[in-house]
């Protein structure tokens, strides 16, 4: 099932048509500076200086940076495990996000997180989650804590092609429709399910979005590689959260050059290294952001080769952060279990609840 390159040109969207060149040249910088973060940890996996999971999210830089991009105040952001992209797309830094790797207390989780436990609240971002689907829910209740406080916004919760089949989400698509909840949940088909292709794992017509009729709510489908439909798409879909409070299911094709996780080591056998390679070469999501931008005047070779030279050089100095940064020790073990007891609210120091009187 590969990414059709799209005969329609997005860039006259209205939401395309405000960008100013250096809006297009920062997205070029948030796309590179993830694929060299990415690499970066990679090479730091493979000589064991992390432990864990690292799931990797090369190739679908371009859903991310572009969905973010859309996001105001009130607009909140949640994802599953292949976290990364997101995280640096909301403005959180290599040096915070790579530690969190090393399990170093200057990681964005104290070290107590890893890879799939990132999380900035202060950027409207809440993670970051290990079980498949388990973020959906959570990203419901943004959406009802949204709509509850009378706020206009968004809840955009990502999750992977192999979540749809889990039950939680139908029961979110049940209430969000049912409640009239400003949630757009994005899934980010990357044609896998861990190692199971989509055709073998899921039944469908036309899409995994489609399903979303049975709950009498809006889809669509969005071709990932291209940064322009990207942006007009969610921003259709934001827009329908922000004005009339209703859920959206929106399709992002898209495909990961590894494989489910770094620990996937047969992500060549169940798909072909000239399919791998073909992606590369035509469905890259920088490689043609690149050419588009050069065809639009906007960049030089020069200018991206400065680009991509500081991206690089920012991973290589997340990774000397991290290796420099200390341990959590033994005592903080306890710490940021209970928000109460670390705050030392009356709940926290007694052991009462509103609800006990």
């Amino acid at each position: 099932m590969e990414t059709a390159v799209k005969a329609q040109d997005y860039s006259p969207a209205p939401v395309n048509q405000a960008l100013t060149s250096d809006d297009k040249l920062r997205f070029l910088r948030e796309m590179l500076r993830i694929r060299r973060f990415e690499q970066a940890a990679l090479k730091q996996y493979q000589v064991g200086k992390m432990g864990g999971f690292l799931h990797l999210y090369i190739g679908q830089e371009s859903v991310a940076v572009g969905a973010v991009s859309l996001m105001g105040a009130n607009d909140h952001v949640i994802t599953a495990y292949r976290d990364h992209g997101h995280a640096l797309a909301v403005g959180m830094n290599m040096n915070e996000c790579m530690a969190e790797l090393f399990g170093k207390a200057t990681g964005c989780s104290k070290g107590k997180g890893g890879s799939m436990h990132y999380f900035a609240p202060d950027k409207n971002f809440w993670g970051g989650h290990g079980i498949v689907a388990g973020q959906t829910p959570l990203g419901l209740g943004l959406a009802f804590a949204i709509k509850y406080k009378g706020l206009k916004g968004a809840a955009l919760c990502f999750l992977g092609d192999g979540a749809v089949n889990q039950g939680s989400w139908y029961e979110c698509l049940n209430i969000a429709s049912l409640w009239d909840l400003p949630v757009v949940y994005i899934i980010e088909n990357n044609q896998y399910s861990m190692g199971t292709s989509l055709v073998r794992s899921s039944a469908f017509r036309t899409s995994l979005a489609e399903r979303a009729q049975g709950f009498a709510m809006d889809w669509d489908v969005c071709n990932g590689e291209d940064l322009y439909e990207v942006r007009a798409k969610v921003q259709e879909a934001m827009d329908r959260a922000h004005k009339q409070s209703r859920p959206t299911v929106l399709e992002i094709s898209t495909y990961r050059y590894y494989g489910h996780s770094v620990a996937d080591a047969k992500h060549k056998v169940y798909r072909s290294e000239d399919e791998i390679e073909r992606y590369k070469q035509d469905h890259d999501p920088i490689r043609l952001w690149k050419t588009r931008l050069i065809g639009e005047g906007v960049l030089t070779a020069e200018k991206y080769d400065e680009i991509d030279s500081a991206a690089r050089q920012e991973a290589a100095e997340s990774v000397k952060f991290a290796e420099d940064s200390p341990f959590p020790t033994a005592a903080s073990i306890s710490e940021d279990i209970y928000f109460e007891v670390d705050r030392q609210t009356i709940a926290g120091r007694t052991g009462k609840h509103f609800f006990n009187d």
